[in-house]
């Protein structure tokens, strides 16, 4: 079953015996696990055990799942890191005996929830104990989501906080934060603040509010030197060091910028289509939408430039002939001078 599902069911108070949570995405597992526990428990946490199964052989765990709950009516036991279902199990001092979780799975007890954690990016499916836990178990799939996807997640969470997001909005979110669902869920949760139930969050909005990372700062240092504002790009660059970013690191950001606009520009000569850019350089389609938009302030020779100065700078601070900050705002000096 797929995250969606299996949290609409538990939301209807569907909640079955065995459940095993596969995969890598964090931010599924830790909700799903949140959710039983609040429909299984409530406020009581008496009555939760957690297993390292790296630690616990997988018999102990099932002793405790079979122990009838001394308060309340249910028992919810939560293990973690089951080695065994990996192709190459990690070793441990300890044999798991796995008929005991078999013949369990085969017939478990209605006072306990028994809840396994799985979190690889692959499980071997062509053991015993994985074909019986894909049969009696609840089997959720957490894998991390693919970028292709991100846009309808954003979406999602979207129509969860009853708001409306622009296109150009998403496509800031999603080139910013990419796959980190966590992030997306706090950053959308602060847009539904701001804008409130059934508010429109406008390109603006993203851009005044999202949480300032390398990434985007990058972004608006490069506008900054297409501006030719220095004194805003200095005003940029004090705001990632208080962000303890460093020079060296910036100036591989800016490169990267630099060298995707030059990229562009020299597809959009030979008649690529921007698709086809993105699919050439494979790039996030805002990122090459970004670099055709700035393409036009530059000829070839200029982004030449820029990038041999980018790296000429990268080489002073790594042999240590300056101060890095220093530097960095000579650098953006003379960026400005050349754009």
């Amino acid at each position: 079953m797929s995250y969606l599902e299996v949290l609409k069911e538990l939301k209807t108070n569907k909640i079955a015996p065995v459940y095993l949570l596969y995969g890598s995405e964090d931010f599924f597992i830790e909700n799903i696990k949140k959710e039983i526990i609040i429909r299984v428990l409530g406020e009581d946490k008496e009555n939760l055990s957690t297993y390292d199964l790296e630690e616990v052989p997988i018999q102990e765990v099932v002793g405790d799942v079979e122990t009838y709950p001394f308060f309340g009516e249910k028992k919810l036991i939560i293990a973690s890191n089951p080695v065994f279902l990996k192709a190459k199990p990690d070793k441990t001092p300890f044999e798991h005996d796995l008929d005991s979780l078999i013949t369990y799975l085969e017939n478990p007890v209605d006072y306990s929830i028994f809840v396994i954690i799985a979190p690889y990016e692959k499980i071997d499916e062509r053991k015993k104990v994985s074909k019986v836990l894909k049969k009696h178990a609840k089997y959720v799939n957490c894998e991390a989501i693919k970028e292709k996807d991100v846009s309808s997640w954003i979406q999602s969470l979207a129509s969860q906080f009853h708001i409306t997001i622009e296109r150009d909005a998403v496509e800031i979110i999603e080139n910013e934060l990419s796959t980190n669902l966590q992030l997306l869920e706090s950053e959308l949760k602060k847009f539904s603040t701001f804008v409130g139930e059934g508010g429109l969050v406008t390109k603006e909005v993203v851009e005044n509010l999202i949480s300032h990372t390398s990434n985007i700062s990058s972004l608006r240092l490069v506008d900054a030197v297409i501006d030719r504002n220095l004194h805003k790009a200095i005003s940029i660059f004090k705001d990632l060091e208080k962000m303890n970013e460093e020079p060296i690191a910036l100036i591989g950001l800016l490169a990267f910028q630099f060298r995707t606009i030059l990229r562009v520009k020299l597809l959009k000569q030979k008649g690529y289509t921007q698709f086809q850019m993105q699919k050439q350089l494979g790039a996030h389609p805002y990122v090459i939408k970004i670099a055709l938009s700035r393409e036009k302030q530059f000829s070839v020779q200029k982004l030449e430039s820029i990038i041999d100065k980018l790296a000429n700078t990268d080489a002073v601070m790594k042999q240590g002939n300056m101060d890095k900050q220093l530097s960095f705002e000579l650098l953006l000096y003379d960026l400005i001078n050349v754009a």
